[in-house]
Parts: structure tokens; C-alpha cells; sequence
């Protein structure tokens, strides 16, 4: 049984539709830039300190060159991706009572952050200071950790969580991303071929991803049983290839990536959305 409050329909739909404004606003920026910035990839790619590094990255990286461009089209692609993604939820849900869908419609919206990698194109084509490297790169960190959490939030709920209110959640998991956000030493004069900003700890940070990954998937599992309803473990299957589509999509650097990591990460959404309309259908 889950003991959470659920958040009415009319205040989750209007967040859902603070999503569309904002994922809106991000792809907006992007196009609105890319006159500026589209010229100044090939010189911030080559002042890369390393190639980018990912689990699935390290996999692909010996075959296929890197290119300046694929920064741009994952940037964009992550920018396309929220905003068709959150229009879509928002069009199959909207008088749908589900508690996890509110934390995938976040995870979904998440990826309208990743506008700030353009800063760095930018900043050498406007001649910005370089401080704003590094602080946008704060706000890019709170935008992945935010999504990740989110994600990790809607398998949770679904094993019997036992908070007050579905708010109180979303406070946590926006807290629990700004203390990552605040807390990782960056540089903001060094980045690797997506663009993103170096910062310590990669390695740990890229096990805890993973293992936040496990965790996610097993609850979803663990719900097929105690709950009786195999559906959640095509939900589990869809969060791994959400993963898989999210890491091509922001962290590699190859061609493969912005192609493979859409397809991929709408498949995988694709299929948890589904089961869950499903799911809650019959409720």
C-alpha cells in the first residue's frame, strides 16, 4: 500500500504545464543562438582538456571519432525531447490519478537545462566574462541530479513509500540535487568534448549513477511482486533504456549519439508511460 498524498490533479497538471513553458523557453534559446554559437564549436572542441567519459561512452569511444557539432545536436535534442515528451504526458495524463508520473513528467522536464551547455560556444563568441562558465555549470548539475532523482522518486513510490504529501518529495529531491549542484568542486575554464564542465569525483559520481540505476530498476521489480502486476517489470526494462538513451544523449561525442540516445531515451519513456497509463486504467 502507498501511503503518500497524492497531488491533486489540477496543481500536478499546472507544474506539467510550467514544464512545457519552460522546456519551451530552452529550445527557444537554443535556435535563438545557434547563428552565434554554431561558428565557435569547432575552436571551444579543440581546447578540450579530455574526451568525454560515460558508461556507455567509454564503449564507443574507440571506434568513432569525435566531432565539435554533436555538442549542438544532443543540446538540441535534449531541448526537443522535454518538450514534446512533457506536451505528451500531459495530453495522456491529464485526468489521470498517478502518483509516479508526476516524478517522470519532472525527470522529462530535467532535460530542459541542458540548454547551459551552449555557454560555453557562447562565451567565446560574445566575448562573456568566464565566470559565468562555472556557474552555469552548477545550475546544469542540478538539472541532471534533479531528473536522476526524479526518476529514482517515481520507482520508489510505487514499492509504498510512506511520505505526507507527493510536494513534500519534490522538495527533497530538488534539495538532495542542489547539494550536488553546491557541493562538486568544477572548473569553469576546462570542459571535455560535450562541452560539459570538468569536476571532481567523475568516476564516483559515475558508479552512484549507476547505482541509483540498480536501485530503480529493482524496485520496479520488487512492485511486480508485491503488487502482483507484471507491468512494472516492462516499466523496469523502460527505465534502463531511458538510462541508456540519457547517457548517449549527454555524454557522448560521436554521431551515434544524438540519433541513438533519442530513440532510445523515447523508447524507454515510451514504454514506462504506457504501462502505467495501463496500470492505472484499471485502478
Amino acid at each position: 500500500m502507498i501511503y503518500a498524498k497524492a497531488m491533486t490533479l489540477s496543481l500536478r497538471n499546472s507544474c506539467f504545464k510550467a514544464g512545457i513553458a519552460v522546456s519551451t523557453l530552452s529550445l527557444g534559446i537554443i535556435i535563438a543562438a545557434a547563428i552565434n554559437i554554431l561558428p565557435a564549436y569547432p575552436a571551444v572542441f579543440d581546447e578540450s582538456i579530455r574526451r568525454s567519459s560515460g558508461i556507455i561512452q567509454r564503449l564507443i569511444m574507440n571506434f568513432m571519432e569525435p566531432s565539435p557539432y554533436v555538442s549542438f545536436a544532443t543540446t538540441l535534442g535534449a531541448a526537443v525531447y522535454s518538450l514534446i515528451g512533457i506536451i505528451l504526458i500531459y495530453y495522456f495524463f491529464e485526468k489521470t490519478q498517478s502518483q509516479e508520473i508526476l516524478f517522470i513528467g519532472l525527470f522529462v522536464i530535467s532535460f530542459a537545462f541542458e540548454c547551459i551547455r551552449i555557454m560555453v560556444p557562447l562565451v567565446k563568441a560574445m566575448e562573456f566574462p568566464t565566470i559565468y562558465l562555472g556557474r552555469s555549470s552548477r545550475v546544469l548539475i542540478f538539472g541532471r541530479y534533479f531528473g536522476l532523482f526524479s526518476l529514482f522518486a517515481a520507482s520508489v513510490f510505487t514499492t509504498g513509500l510512506e511520505v505526507q504529501k507527493q510536494e513534500h518529495l519534490v522538495f527533497i529531491t530538488g534539495a538532495a540535487a542542489l547539494i550536488f549542484a553546491l557541493g562538486l568542486p568544477t572548473d569553469g575554464l576546462s570542459w571535455d568534448t560535450t562541452l560539459n564542465m570538468e569536476y571532481d569525483f567523475n568516476s564516483t559520481l559515475t558508479l552512484v549513477r549507476g547505482g541509483i540505476l540498480g536501485i530503480t530498476m529493482a524496485s520496479f521489480f520488487i512492485s511486480a511482486y508485491t503488487r502482483g502486476s507484471k507491468q512494472y517489470i516492462y516499466i523496469g526494462l523502460g527505465a534502463l533504456l531511458i538510462y541508456t538513451g540519457r547517457e548517449l544523449l549527454l555524454s557522448g561525442d560521436t554521431w551515434l549519439s544524438p540519433f541513438s540516445g533519442i530513440v532510445i531515451l523515447s523508447l524507454g519513456t515510451w514504454l514506462v508511460c504506457v504501462k502505467l497509463h495501463h496500470i492505472y486504467l484499471w485502478l
